[in-house]
Formats: structure tokens, C-alpha cells, sequence
């Protein structure tokens, strides 16, 4: 799933290739993808494009007073084209799900695509993001100079859950996901586990500074790469989300797995819990 550093390095990219031009066509492919209908999909034709923003893990082209979001959930992704073909588009099985023309240069422009069966890309026109609900329920980016230390804090205070479901909670903090999560984890030294309620002043204070230097490292490796080169430099640059086997890169022990219904977190046992490895809920259950 791109999260805040894919989608940063999207906005910027489609930014430079984007601002100042105008929309010829716009054609949605997978009608399930649209979310809005008024004003219509092809409201954004005949427009020039005025920003790419980013919300979160959102994604957002600016014309005027209106908005074409997108949120390219686990498996969606936006791919640049010098040579779009000339004909539309038709409806179909395969994975384009909006394709998006400009006047100028001829036949440029991008896809919106999802690969596998769980299609839940979404794709808004509206004109105010805050109408799109999952950005309206965003909670501060950590990229805000407004996202502080004591904001931080304050957020934790009072949670119950593990930090790493905090962590992944939009509503929380926006734009981290399962894989950064991980990330962000491993480089504080803390268990996934852990209670966010019960974290002391230094462990909070850790954990803030691991999630701007994880982020912001992220994002400087993807700072003038291709758009099809993002997703092999996200896996290539992850220390222990994705390596359940490996060796951590940190102090040798093996990376560990613990796996859910539909997701997975990885850890170092040695780094993050004492030596001690966490309990798999689904293997005990298959152990019974």
C-alpha cells in the first residue's frame, strides 16, 4: 500500500509534470472506483491543473475550485505516460481504472491503475477535500510543523491500544501505514505491542523522532526517481517490515512475523522486545 512517502513522492512528481497544464480528457475506467458523482468525473476536462496536494495517504490534483482526490488503497498506483494510446479506454477486467489526458504535450498524461481482486481504490471530484470522508477524519501529518512533540504526546494519552494500531490509525496521525509503522518501530526500540497509554516521557519522545527521521528518509531516497522505480526503492529501503527470516540490519537476530486475518507486522525480537518473541495468534490457533 503507498503510503505518506510514496504518495509525497507522487505529488511532487506529478507536480512539476502537471501544474499549468490543462486536462483534454479524463476517462473513468472503473466505474466501482468512483466515489462522487456531482460535479461528474469529466467536470476536471478543459481545466488546468493549478496544485498536486497531498492529504495523508490521499492524493489530490487542484483546478479552480474543484478537486480530483484519490486514495490508491493496498494495491492502486499512478503511471506516467509520454504516449498515451489514442484511442479511449474501454471498461474491462484489466487494471486501469482512470486514465487522465492533457492538451499539451500531446498524449501525455497518466493511469490510475489497481492490480488483484479486492478493488478499493477510490476516486472523488468534490470541491473541498473535506468532503472526501477519509480526508475530513485526518489527523495531524507528521510532515506539519504544527505536529510537535507535546502534540504527539497529547495524542497518546489515554490510549489504550498497542502503539502499533495507533500508529496506523488515520485518524490519529496521517499517512503512516503497516509498512512505515513497522519502520518507525524498529528504529524507537519498541514493541509493537506496547501500550501507547503506558509509554514514558523518554519512549515518547523516542518514538517522535523515530517517525520524522523514518519518514523523511524515506522520501529523500524516492527525491527524483521514476514513478516505476518507487515501489522496488520502498522494499529495497525497509529494515524489518517484509524480511520475517532475514537477518535485522541492526544486530543480526532473526526477523520475526506476527500475522493477522489480512495483514502482518515484522520485528526484531533482540531490538524491540527484550529477546523475547511476541505471540502469533494465528499459529496458536492452527497449533490447537
Amino acid at each position: 500500500m503507498p503510503e505518506l512517502p510514496e504518495v509525497e513522492a507522487l505529488s511532487r512528481f506529478l507536480g512539476e509534470e502537471l501544474v499549468g497544464k490543462t486536462v483534454d480528457r479524463v476517462h473513468p475506467v472503473a466505474v466501482h472506483a468512483l466515489k462522487t458523482y456531482d460535479p461528474a468525473v469529466t467536470a476536471f476536462e478543459g481545466r488546468t491543473v493549478d496544485g498536486v496536494e497531498r492529504y495523508g495517504k490521499f492524493l489530490g490534483l487542484r483546478a479552480g475550485e474543484l478537486y480530483l482526490v484519490m486514495h490508491l488503497a493496498r494495491a492502486g498506483w499512478v503511471r506516467w505516460s509520454e504516449k498515451l494510446p489514442e484511442a479511449p479506454p474501454r471498461p474491462g477486467r484489466g487494471p486501469l481504472a482512470l486514465r487522465v489526458r492533457l492538451t499539451e504535450p500531446a498524449g501525455t498524461g497518466f493511469d490510475v491503475t489497481e492490480a488483484g481482486t479486492q478493488k478499493k481504490l477510490a476516486v472523488y471530484v468534490v470541491r473541498d477535500p473535506q468532503e472526501v470522508p477519509g480526508v475530513a477524519r485526518l489527523g495531524p501529518d507528521p510532515f506539519d510543523e504544527a505536529f510537535t512533540l507535546p502534540v504527539f504526546g497529547a495524542l497518546l494519552t489515554g490510549e489504550r491500544r498497542q502503539i502499533k494500531g495507533v500508529l496506523r490509525d488515520q485518524g490519529v496521525i496521517a499517512g503512516i501505514g503497516n509498512a512505515y509503522s513497522d519502520e518507525i518501530l524498529h528504529v524507537a526500540r519498541m514493541s509493537p505491542f506496547k501500550l501507547a497509554a503506558k509509554l514514558s516521557e523518554e519512549e515518547v519522545g523516542r518514538l517522535y523522532e523515530a517517525i520524522g527521521t523514518t519518514l523523511a528518509d524515506a522520501v529523500e531516497r524516492s527525491r527524483g526517481l521514476p514513478l516505476r522505480e518507487l515501489k522496488a526503492e520502498k522494499k529495497s529501503g525497509l529494515r524489518v517490515h517484509g524480511r520475517k527470516g532475514e537477518a535485522c540490519p541492526v544486530c543480526g537476530d532473526t526477523i520475526r512475523e506476527v500475522s493477522f486475518s489480512d495483514s502482518a507486522l515484522q520485528y526484531c525480537p533482540t531490538c524491540q522486545t527484550g529477546g523475547r518473541p511476541l505471540a502469533d495468534r494465528r499459529l496458536s490457533r492452527l497449533l490447537k
